[in-house]
């Protein structure tokens, strides 16, 4: 395990940064991006179905408090399948593990739709969020290692975002759905779960196409599989401009490796880069808490204390502010930087939402809608960029692991706690018809959120325009150097462009 068994001089980061954006990148972007679409279809499924969910005749006849739970145990099972999958895509490669994941979803999807009680329905949520948890891990990593460093914080930024495009037709979609004059009462909450099933079985026939990362190849001995994936894209890229591509100058020599010892990971995250695990702490945290905490239950807060019969007019507008922030402010990653721009929307989003913390008992169904469209119109490109951060700054030989981790253990304390808290915060203050009950969840979401943006302030990485190699050197460099340019002390330097490999 972990032996070496060779050693390698390549361009292929070189040649892959240096690639101009083409329609093959679409095919990256629809093949992996998706998945976002696919959680974000989950979650507001949930939130939109919750009054359905409760109907102890049609639905399963859930409490309040089970919504809560429900959304907790999601999320728990999307931690445990981050880490699970992670230490396998950094194992097995990514393209192995983004198919495996998605099968797991699909089927974990098509469970929940034929749930015949609360504890299966219970069981089927853990599974799915076990699959989105893994596909986190897997696409996150193959998408950057694939993407060009110039366009590598925009598109990642804007991939994340397409959650919120899920989240709206997931919205939209429990309109008629949940209408017992269109479909039977009992059967509209399961058909909205079904439909996920179908359009991920779509995106997995999309997906077959997709390349296993060059990256992950040479340094586990697949040179000759990564050049051909490599000069395969070339190829096609020249097809579709009519121009020759320029040679890359930079090249990485690395002592290849069938495997990498977890000790070795563990060591890179905790001794070689704490700050910037810190770092990934402390965004993971702030937007998750955020998020699973007022989305999970949003749509119960209107129903409960705003007499809102039809949730999804009101979700879909929240849901489509999300997607334009991360749509809008995506370029401003690359062009004005990561530090500046983490940091904005985090502490703007943690302001706006202690705001409606202050106004909750004076606001109606609509301006509630609103000020939490400003909120996190703000908030979904910083949370998106906390991927983002998570999945360039460390080395790519624990990439996944370390998107995975990260996830885990920061939506663990806020996704976990977050739909508990409020789950409990709404049973309470239902009891009292009282709304400012739940404004508690707002403060403590608006003050994680304006910690993280000032941790981001003091040990953000200036990762805009870099090469993943220059970044954080992989561990099988053959010239690395522990504590040297790539590592600790250099979290606020600016980048040296967009090769910055280092040759033999």
């Amino acid at each position: 395990m972990g032996a070496e068994t060779g050693r390698i001089t390549t361009d292929i980061p070189a040649r892959l940064d240096r690639l101009p954006w083409a329609r093959w990148h679409w095919l990256i972007v629809v093949g992996l991006g998706t998945v976002w679409i696919l959680d974000g279809l989950e979650v507001t499924i949930v939130g939109s179905l919750s009054a359905a969910l409760k109907d102890p005749d049609t639905g399963l006849g859930l409490s309040s408090s089970d919504v809560g739970l429900a959304g907790a145990i999601y999320v728990a099972g999307a931690c445990l399948g981050a880490l699970f999958f992670g230490q396998l895509t950094d194992r097995f490669g990514r393209k192995r593990l983004f198919l495996v994941t998605l099968v797991v979803y699909t089927v974990a999807t098509v469970l929940t739709a034929f749930a015949p009680a609360a504890w299966w329905y219970f069981g089927a949520r853990f599974l799915t969020g076990f699959g989105i948890g893994g596909e986190y891990a897997a696409i996150n990593s193959a998408i950057d290692e694939l993407i060009p460093a110039s366009h590598r914080g925009r598109v990642d930024v804007v991939i994340n975002g397409s959650y919120w495009l899920g989240a709206a037709g997931g919205a939209l979609l429990t309109i008629p759905l949940l209408d017992p004059t269109l479909i039977p009462a009992e059967w509209g909450w399961r058909l909205a779960f079904g439909l996920g099933a179908v359009l991920a079985v779509g995106i997995l026939v999309v997906r077959r196409n997709v390349p296993e990362s060059p990256r992950w190849l040479f340094i586990h001995g697949r040179e000759e599989d990564a050049e051909r994936i490599v000069q395969r894209i070339e190829r096609t890229i020249e097809e579709e401009t009519g121009a020759e591509l320029p040679a890359a100058e930079e090249t990485i020599t690395l002592r290849q490796r069938r495997t990498i010892p977890f000790r070795m990971i563990a060591r890179t995250v905790f001794t070689l880069y704490p700050r910037r695990t810190i770092l990934c702490f402390s965004l993971f945290v702030g937007q998750a808490f955020l998020y699973n905490a007022f989305f999970f239950t949003y749509g119960d807060t209107l129903s409960t204390f705003l007499g809102v019969d039809q949730t999804g007019w009101y979700l879909a507008v929240f849901a489509l502010s999300n997607f334009a922030g991360a749509l809008l402010l995506s370029p401003l990653f690359d062009r004005i930087g990561r530090v500046q721009m983490i940091s904005f929307t985090y502490i703007l989003s943690g302001l706006l939402l202690t705001l409606a913390g202050v106004l909750l008992g004076s606001l109606t169904a609509t301006s509630l809608t609103a000020l939490g469209a400003a909120t996190f119109f703000f908030a979904s490109a910083g949370a998106s960029a906390a991927y983002l951060t998570a999945s360039e700054i460390f080395p790519m030989e624990t990439r996944a692991l370390c998107i995975a981790f990260f996830y885990a253990i920061g939506t663990a304390a806020g996704g976990i706690s977050g739909p508990l808290l409020f789950g409990w915060l709404i049973d309470r203050a239902s009891a009292s018809g009282d709304i400012t009950g739940i404004a508690v969840g707002y403060f403590i979401g608006a003050a994680l959120m304006i910690a993280a943006g000032v941790v981001e302030i003091l040990l953000g990485v200036r990762a805009e325009g870099r090469s993943l190699e220059s970044i954080a050197q992989p561990l099988t460099v053959d010239d690395a150097a522990e504590g040297d340019g790539t590592g600790e002390g250099d979290v606020s330097a600016p980048g040296p462009g967009p090769s910055g490999s280092r040759s033999a």
